[in-house]
């Protein structure tokens, strides 16, 4: 095997060092340099369009190796210019390939390649494995996240679903489910109304106990409840004038019940129109009428049970 094909390590912390003791480069490497920058800097000034160039220059910091490539484009991009014996006439050509000569001469290249290695292992690794590990940290710290929340998920539906349970519903459209839910009540206050009967005893022995204590001044106790007991469900009407109505009709209830629709279209349309106002007369007075005539209400026949008063005496109560 060659010599000089025999790896060895050396430091990274010394490689600058190791390069200047074995006379690869000269020790004032950084003062020559310079004027290879200077180079650089008039060379950029002049550059063909193409996109890989655009995307050379476009770094803050222009190494040899980037002079290498920006030659590889130049070939192609300056081809017309290549005469018999092979060179280029084109003064960016010649420019850059000065830049390179001035690169490779007194092996500047190796200096500022052992300088960028030095840099990139002291402290642009480290800190991309510390951004690695701050990364894959906020990764499992979303991975937990993502777990709470499913089973916040989890334990949100399985308590929706109880109280749609205890509620009777499915849960599928609430609204007409509830609603629906109120042709029930009528039962449900029949009941109530029937289940008060053994209530009757306590509140006879209520009211015994109230005329023996107070005497004369003793009135009539829970009127109210005695009377549902009595009568079970009736209506306001009937426990106002002590007469069932001639007809009993219950407010209709209107309630939207398309819940897909209405969540569909729930957005706000502001618009772009302006409100047009016309022509307001301050000054214009508001007629309100004639304060002074009385108007009068037609009540109609009393025994058909006003709306207010022909609910169900237990809903109202």
């Amino acid at each position: 095997m060659d010599e000089s094909n025999i790896p060895i390590d050396i430091n990274i912390g010394k490689l600058q060092d190791w390069l200047v003791s074995r006379r690869h480069v000269n020790k004032e490497w950084q003062k020559s340099i310079i004027p290879v920058r200077e180079k650089i800097n008039n060379a950029i000034q002049d550059m063909p369009a193409h996109d890989d160039i655009a995307a050379l220059l476009s770094g803050s910091y222009i190494n040899y190796f980037h002079c290498q490539k920006i030659i590889e484009i130049l070939k192609e991009t300056e081809a017309d210019t290549k005469n018999l014996f092979g060179r280029y006439g084109s003064q960016r050509m010649k420019d850059w390939q000065d830049v390179l000569k001035s690169y490779e001469r007194e092996n500047l290249y190796l200096a500022e390649a052992a300088q960028m290695l030095v840099r990139n292992i002291s402290y642009e690794i480290p800190g991309l494995k510390k951004q690695i590990a701050k990364e894959e940290q906020m990764q499992l710290e979303c991975k937990k996240k993502h777990s709470d929340y499913l089973k916040n998920e989890a334990s949100s539906k399985s308590e929706f679903l109880t109280l749609c349970k205890q509620l009777g519903i499915q849960g599928n459209r609430i609204k007409k489910e509830l609603v629906e839910r109120l042709q029930e009540l009528p039962e449900i206050y029949d009941k109530i109304g029937k289940s008060l009967k053994p209530l009757l005893p306590g509140i006879e022995l209520y009211s015994a106990f109230t005329k023996y204590v107070l005497g004369d001044k003793a009135t009539d106790v829970v009127l109210l409840l005695q009377y549902v007991v009595e009568h079970g469900n009736t209506t306001v009407y009937e426990w106002s004038y002590g007469e069932p109505p001639l007809s009993v009709e219950p407010d209709p209830v209107h309630i939207e019940l398309d819940d897909e629709d209405e969540a569909a279209g729930d957005q706000i349309d502001f618009g772009d129109n302006e409100i047009d106002f016309g022509s307001i007369d301050a000054s214009a007075a508001i007629d309100f009428g004639d304060g002074d005539a009385v108007a009068e209400i037609d009540w109609g026949n009393i025994d058909a049970g006003p709306a207010e008063n022909v609910v169900s005496l237990i809903h109202h109560s």
